[in-house]
């Protein structure tokens, strides 16, 4: 199976072109659930693409605004590149969304796109998912206030944590995903405390709160203040560790999740995230 057969096409995104203003950029971010977009330039009746504006790289330079500046070079692959090609260009670089580049920007292709591709057999998902488990597990308590549990992800840089009791057996896992649906915009404050960006008369999408490894849209954020077993997912999905990588995807893909704890003999004994799949393709 090749990159071309799972990428969404050029003709199902949406670019931004040169030249430009962080502004095409903004306006494309502030209505698609996406971390980037494309940048291409019309050069003697082609398009050759330019690199990505990432919402990090718009965060980092908020007095910058032109996209021939913004844009950042990143891998890309090409279109009759292997899936196993492309998952090991996004385990080896850390990168969950790759830029599909023949002569020209044909696509994007994503690590979901793999996973699917796995659950549905159509590449190699035989490993067990005990070869493929993380080393470290990163925990949260039941207890916590839902703030302390958001900085511990946000300094951690995870997306998730497994939340333990009060005998320190899993009851749960709360996701970056679960904050972000409780958190709320507060108007009118002074203080903008963990807001990142200056923000003027009306809050938009640069007016941003890191929670986890993604971005509020907001102004002031405001996060609950009760524990975390309020807003955590107590019905947890898990694996034994001699289950395939295949089966792992297929929960994801199910359940629309990135990351299934791993039990043995009830104990938690690890987790297995989306990108830790691509191993099995190495």
């Amino acid at each position: 199976m090749d990159v071309a057969d799972v990428m969404t096409a050029r003709a199902e995104l949406v670019t931004v072109s040169l030249p430009g203003t962080r502004e095409d950029a903004l306006s494309y971010l502030q209505e698609q659930d996406f971390s980037s977009v494309a940048v291409v330039k019309e050069e003697d009746g082609n398009e050759a693409f330019r690199g990505l504006v990432t919402r990090e790289s718009l965060i980092s330079r908020p007095d910058e605004d032109q996209l021939a500046i913004l844009a950042e070079e990143r891998p890309t692959i090409a279109s009759d590149a292997t899936i196993e090609d492309l998952a090991r260009l996004m385990f080896e670089e850390g990168i969950r969304r790759v830029p599909v580049v023949d002569d020209a920007l044909v696509g994007i292709v994503t690590v979901t796109d793999v996973i699917q591709a796995m659950a549905d057999g159509d590449v190699d998902g035989e490993a067990p998912v005990g070869d493929l488990v993380r080393e470290g597990i990163h925990t949260l308590y039941q207890g916590a206030p839902l703030p302390v549990a958001e900085r511990q992800l946000a300094h951690a840089g995870v997306p998730y944590g497994v939340v333990l009791d009060d005998d320190a057996d899993m009851c749960g896992v709360l996701t970056e995903v679960d904050i972000l649906g409780v958190a709320r915009i507060v108007e009118g404050e002074t203080e903008t405390g963990e807001s990142v960006a200056n923000q003027d008369d009306e809050w938009m999408w640069e007016g941003i709160k890191t929670v986890g490894s993604r971005y509020m849209p907001t102004r002031n954020v405001e996060i609950p203040a009760e524990p975390v077993s309020d807003f955590m997912s107590a019905d947890v999905i898990t694996l034994t560790r001699t289950k395939t990588a295949q089966e792992a995807a297929q929960r994801m893909v199910s359940a629309d999740i990135e990351q299934i704890p791993l039990v043995s003999g009830g104990k938690l004994s690890g987790i297995v995230r989306d990108v830790d799949l691509l191993e099995a393709l190495q």
